[in-house]
């Protein structure tokens, strides 16, 4: 996905050029800006990097890479071994259809290496640059605590670049990782409330991942099924933004909320489509259901 630098001044497209041709982490690794870069907003540069987050984040990012990666080493071992078998059986046909599927198999699982060793490299380039930035910027309270000299300041005002540079380079980092984090398929499976929904009622849910927006409207039927007028939503996970779900109850032209909440994205980096039951009231007398496959 290419990014789109819509909304920049003249001043910071300069100085962002300036900084992408400087021997940085960037120029190295020769990354591209991507779409979804959150901490692009309004036209202006926003440097906030969050280590801790973005730990987690690879973290099951990575482990759901090796999911995938496991299920279809098994499914090529398993093909293989039919494979051998048909051989033996002179079967052409059905041998040189395996063959088809253990090669396309094949293909799929050196993507997955690549894509877990390009993750791999773009953390590890993560956290050298944070670990210099720790340690300018301990290096740069020292010194704002010592006596004030010609060298002490020109100390200090190198570190804060050091600084401004290790953290401009984090953030771009951030967004360069944000490509790698797939697709979230997400599905409305209908609200679950008990006596709470009546046949006739009317409600509208409203899904938001950081800048993206899924709403949808659906009506309690006389035999209490549920109709809504979408199913499924494509979401792009990023690193610091949660799910976050309003309900609200559509009465002729009046709307009453529900209830809002959150929902963490971590657990969904995973092979197997994950089931969400979300309480949408405090009581939890009205529940959401969705399935988020990744």
């Amino acid at each position: 996905r290419s990014c789109s630098f819509t909304g920049f001044s003249t001043v910071q497209s300069r100085k962002l050029g300036k900084s992408l041709s400087r021997s940085s982490v960037r120029s190295r690794m020769s990354l591209k800006p991507p779409k979804a870069y959150n901490s692009l907003q309004k036209g202006a540069l926003i440097w906030d990097p969050k280590p801790l987050q973005v730990k987690k984040i690879f973290e099951a990012l990575k482990k759901g890479l090796n999911e995938y990666l496991e299920a279809h080493q098994a499914e090529l071992d398993y093909l293989s071994d039919r494979h051998k078998d048909t051989k033996r059986n002179s079967r052409l046909a059905f041998y040189y259809d395996l063959d088809k599927q253990i090669r396309s198999v094949e293909r799929y699982i050196r993507k997955l290496e690549f894509h877990i060793s390009k993750v791999e490299e773009l953390y590890e380039a993560y956290c050298i640059q944070c670990r210099l930035r720790d340690g300018a910027t301990n290096m740069k309270q020292a010194f704002s605590l010592s006596p004030s000299t010609k060298a002490s300041r020109e100390s200090l005002l190198e570190l804060y670049r050091n600084v401004q540079e290790c953290t401009e380079d984090m953030c771009f980092i951030e967004g360069a990782l944000e490509v790698h984090l797939g697709e979230f398929h997400v599905k409305m499976k209908g609200l679950v409330g008990f006596a709470r929904l009546c046949p006739g009622d009317q409600y509208e849910v409203f899904v938001r991942l950081g800048r993206q927006k899924w709403r949808l409207k659906g009506k309690i039927e006389t035999d209490d099924s549920q109709t809504w007028d979408e199913e499924e939503k494509i979401f792009i996970p990023n690193l610091h933004e949660k799910f976050e779900i309003k309900v609200t109850e559509l009465r002729g032209l009046a709307t009453i909320l529900v209830g809002v909440v959150t929902c963490d994205t971590i657990n969904f980096f995973t092979t197997k489509p994950q089931a969400i039951l979300v309480d949408i009231t405090e009581l939890g007398t009205i529940k959401l259901r969705l399935e988020v496959l990744w």
